[in-house]
């Protein structure tokens, strides 16, 4: 498979991006269309992971800064299909490259705790037990050094 990652550029691009994030992590939970967006959103670095065979977005990512020496990543999602064949490396890595060249010391995230093992191994250490998303998913509070 072909993957690049980019930023969504145009109005399709981030319908689908959007589309995507509620489909895969607020949908199932119960969560409208709304739950996917925050006050940071249109501060934010926005990622988008393409299967170039189809020019279909299947993986979706975001960072923005938390202060001067930090940045957050915030609503990584990659379709079922594409998981487990490195969607999720190439954002995470798109994302790290963005903090590295604004010069940011650290990133932080919060991951559901089926995703732990997936930051573990990207070099994420887990600081701690954080928020109950909709009283179902366990998060956890992780964070990387940046060299």
């Amino acid at each position: 498979m072909n993957l690049v990652v980019s930023n969504p550029l145009t109005n399709i691009d981030f319908e689908s991006y959007y589309n995507l994030r509620w489909k895969i992590l607020r949908e199932p939970l119960g969560g409208d269309f709304s739950s996917c967006f925050d006050q940071y959103e249109f501060n934010s670095y926005h990622a988008i992971c393409r299967n170039i065979n189809d020019d279909s977005i299947i993986g979706v990512g975001r960072i923005h800064s938390i202060d001067k020496d930090t940045l957050q990543i915030r609503y990584m999602a990659v379709h079922e299909r594409y998981r487990r064949m490195k969607v999720g490396d190439n954002i995470l890595c798109f994302l790290e490259k963005y903090a590295k060249e604004n010069k940011k010391k650290y990133i932080i995230l919060y991951a559901r705790e089926s995703a732990l093992n997936f930051y573990i191994d990207n070099s994420y250490k887990v600081c701690e037990k954080a928020h109950l998303l909709y009283g179902q998913i366990q998060h956890y509070l992780m964070k990387k050094k940046l060299k």
